[in-house]
C-alpha cells in the first residue's frame, strides 16, 4: 500500500514539473513574439513616416573671413635698468606700478668708498701739478746753463764737454716736464672715471613709463661682474600696447600689415578690443613640431584696462566681400543617398532577426565640400555646379553658377 502511494506521488511530482516547464516555454514564446511584433509595428510606422528635406535659402550678404589666433598683450617697449657698479643698495626710491619720468632716481648705491677714492685722486692730481711746476723751473735753469756754456765756449773759457753736458741736462729737464704733464692727465682721467661712477651709483629712469618689476631691496648687494644685473624693468606708456599672436603656418599666407582685428581677454570676456597688424616676423617658432609665426598688432589702451601679460583670443579680418551671393557650407556637403530612400524595403536578413540587425543605409552620405549644390526646383531636386569663392567656415561666396538669391538649397534630410 505504501509502495503504491509513493509511485502516485512520484508521478504527480513529474507531472507538476512538466506543467511548470510548459508554462515557462509558453511565456518565453509570448515575450519573443511580442517583441518581434513591436519591432515590426515600429518599423512599419517608421516606413510610413515621411522623409523631409532640410533646406536653406541662398541670399546676398557681407562675407567676413577671419583667422583665429591666441597670444598675449605686452608693452610696446620695455627698458631694463641695470647697474654697472658693484656695491650695496643704500636706498630704493620707487616700487611696483609707480609712474616715473626720465631722470627720476630709482635707487642709490653706497658711495663711501668712491668718495674716499675721489679724495685720493684729487690729492694725486695736486701732487702731479706741483711736480710739473718743479720740472718747469728745472727746465728753465737747464736752458740758462746750456746757454752760458755755449757763451763761454765761444770765448774759449769752457770746453766742448761742458757744453755737451749742459745740453744733456736741458733735454732731461724737458722730459721731466712732459712726464709731469702726463701724470696730471692720468690723474684727471682717474677723477673723471670716479665722477662717472659716482653718477652711476645713482640709478635713474631712462624713459617716461611705469615700473613693472623691482628686483632689488635696500641693503642688497649688487655684483656686476661679467654682466650687469637687471634691477628694474620699466614699460613706456601703457596707453599704447602690443598684441603678440602666434599664427599657424597654414594661415600665415593670408596675413598682411594694417589688417584689422578684434580680440578679447579673460578679465573682460564681454568687451571686444580692436587692434591692427603691425609686423609679421619671418623667423618661425617650432614647438612640438608645430610651426607658428609671431605677429605684432597695435592696440590702444587709453583707459589702462589692458595689462602686460594678459592672454588674448583674437580674430584677424583677412578678407571682406560686400553684397556677396552666399550659400551655407552644409549645402556643399550634401549628396543624396544613391542606395535608395527610407520608403524602400530594408536590405539584409528577413524576419525578426533581420529587423533587429538590419543595416539600412542613411539618406545622406557624408562627403567633403564640393562645387555641387542640390537645389529645389519645380521639377524636383536639381544638381547645380557652381564656382566657389572665399569662405568663413559657415558660408561660401558663389562666384558663378545657375543659382539666384531666394533659391532653396538642400542641406540635409530628417525622417
Amino acid at each position: 500500500m505504501d509502495d503504491e502511494q509513493e509511485e502516485i506521488k512520484r508521478q504527480l511530482g513529474l507531472a507538476k514539473r512538466k506543467r511548470a516547464l510548459s508554462k515557462m516555454w509558453l511565456m518565453i514564446m509570448i515575450t519573443v513574439f511580442g517583441l518581434g511584433g513591436g519591432l515590426v509595428v515600429s518599423r512599419a510606422d517608421r516606413g510610413a513616416g515621411e522623409t523631409k528635406l532640410r533646406t536653406e535659402t541662398i541670399a546676398r550678404g557681407d562675407l567676413k573671413v577671419t583667422i583665429s589666433a591666441t597670444g598675449s598683450v605686452e608693452p610696446t617697449d620695455t627698458v631694463d635698468v641695470s647697474s654697472e657698479l658693484s656695491g650695496t643698495i643704500s636706498a630704493v626710491a620707487v616700487d611696483f606700478n609707480d609712474q616715473v619720468k626720465a631722470g627720476d632716481v630709482l635707487a642709490r648705491l653706497d658711495t663711501s668708498k668712491l668718495e674716499a677714492m675721489k679724495k685720493v685722486q684729487e690729492a694725486n692730481l695736486r701732487a702731479a701739478e706741483a711736480r710739473l711746476v718743479k720740472a718747469q723751473v728745472n727746465l728753465e735753469e737747464a736752458r740758462e746753463e746750456a746757454q752760458r756754456a755755449r757763451t763761454l765756449k765761444d770765448r774759449n773759457v769752457s770746453s766742448a764737454l761742458q757744453v755737451i753736458t749742459a745740453d744733456a741736462a736741458f733735454e732731461r729737464m724737458k722730459a721731466d716736464v712732459e712726464i709731469a704733464r702726463a701724470d696730471i692727465a692720468r690723474e684727471r682721467a682717474n677723477l673723471a672715471v670716479t665722477a662717472e661712477d659716482l653718477s652711476d651709483a645713482c640709478l635713474r629712469s631712462p624713459v617716461d613709463g611705469v615700473v613693472l618689476e623691482r628686483k632689488v631691496n635696500q641693503g642688497q648687494t649688487v655684483a656686476a661682474s661679467m654682466s650687469a644685473p637687471v634691477l628694474f624693468t620699466i614699460a613706456e606708456s601703457l596707453n599704447e600696447m602690443e598684441l603678440q599672436l602666434s599664427i599657424d603656418e597654414a594661415d600665415i599666407g593670408r596675413l598682411r600689415e594694417a589688417q584689422r582685428a578684434t580680440f578679447t581677454v579673460d578679465a573682460y570676456p564681454a568687451r571686444e578690443f580692436h587692434a591692427q597688424v603691425k609686423t609679421v616676423r619671418f623667423a618661425p617658432e617650432v614647438i612640438d613640431n608645430v610651426v607658428t609665426y609671431l605677429a605684432s598688432l597695435e592696440v590702444g589702451n587709453p583707459d589702462l584696462v589692458l595689462r602686460p601679460g594678459m592672454t588674448a583670443s583674437a580674430d584677424i579680418l583677412v578678407n571682406e566681400v560686400a553684397d556677396a551671393l552666399l550659400v551655407p557650407n552644409a549645402a556643399l556637403r550634401f549628396v543624396p543617398d544613391p542606395t535608395g530612400s527610407a520608403d524602400e524595403e530594408p536590405t539584409g536578413s528577413s524576419g525578426m532577426f533581420g529587423l533587429l540587425f538590419s543595416d539600412q543605409p542613411s539618406m545622406v552620405t557624408p562627403r567633403p565640400t564640393t562645387n555641387t549644390l542640390w537645389v529645389l526646383r519645380d521639377n524636383g531636386m536639381q544638381e547645380i555646379e557652381i564656382v566657389r569663392g572665399d569662405t568663413n567656415g559657415r558660408y561660401t561666396e558663389i562666384l558663378g553658377g545657375d543659382v539666384q538669391p531666394g533659391d532653396q538649397v538642400i542641406v540635409g534630410v530628417e525622417n
